[in-house]
């Protein structure tokens, strides 16, 4: 990259963390500062023909680029973007350790550990577990995924669901989130086997709502019946649990069977 293209990405990228961090920030703005730096990128040394050695203000600008555009995606609720700047973030991560430590390395790292178990890819996040140094375990943004992790194989949805408040960025709680839907289906997959109705109380409870609002909505994306009045959610039946058995139909196939047999003998 020549020197004027560093600085135009210098400026570009500084532009962007501004933006970024602003507690009203322009998403839209952000996504063309990174439109914009992406092409510059392009530029790099070490990624043109030749052998210049990488330069290391070089590396710490297309990081820091790869770093934003990861948050970027998961405001932006994009998670094959995030999927793709991890990818490449990660690297800077792995090849490139000689560089300064970035503030944003832990966030990004849990930040994937918790997309994993959103997507309920449980091998591959052990997989990841398994690349990431033991002594780091413990820092709050890999520990966080790690306990979120182990309450889902014990069952104890609870305790995931109070996790979610003690998120330690705000970047989290869209995993989360989305986390929080696959439990709550999970949990009313099993209600309809073992009820016919519940309370609405006892269902925004047992489902993690906070009203019945949000237990009204979810009721008619499962097709189950409310009844305001009974304060009550009736689980609509299922074709199975209305299948008659053909019994007739199948005595006479008995029959049938025993008759041939007997020949037989």
């Amino acid at each position: 990259m020549t020197t004027s293209a560093m600085q135009r990405g210098s400026s570009l990228a500084d532009a962007l963390k501004k933006e970024f961090a602003s507690p009203k920030a322009d998403l839209k703005k952000c996504g063309e500062y990174l439109a914009q730096l992406k092409i510059l990128l392009t530029e790099l040394s070490f990624l043109l023909p030749g052998e210049q050695p990488p330069r290391p203000e070089e590396l710490i600008l297309a990081r820091e680029v790869l770093e934003i555009g990861a948050l970027w995606s998961i405001r932006t609720e994009n998670i094959p973007s995030f999927e793709r700047y991890m990818s490449q973030w990660k690297t800077y991560y792995n090849d490139y350790r000689d560089l300064p430590v970035s503030q944003r390395t832990h966030t990004l790292v849990g930040l994937n550990l918790l997309r994993l178990l959103a997507q309920n890819r449980i091998s591959e996040f052990h997989t990841e577990l398994e690349l990431i140094e033991p002594d780091q375990h413990s820092n709050i943004f890999i520990s966080h995924p790690i306990k979120i992790e182990q309450y889902l194989m014990e069952g104890s949805y609870n305790k995931v669901w109070n996790l979610r408040g003690n998120a330690p960025a705000q970047e989290y709680l869209f995993f989360i989130n989305i986390l929080m839907q696959t439990i709550r289906d999970e949990i009313a997959s099993c209600s309809e086997k073992a009820y016919t109705s519940l309370p609405l109380a006892d269902a925004a409870t047992l489902l993690y709502f906070k009203s019945p609002e949000e237990v009204f909505a979810f009721a008619q994306e499962r097709g189950w019946n409310v009844n305001p009045q009974e304060r009550k959610v009736y689980f609509g039946e299922t074709d199975a649990d209305n299948t008659e058995i053909p019994a007739g139909k199948m005595i006479q196939q008995v029959l049938g069977y025993a008759k041939e047999l007997e020949r037989i003998v």
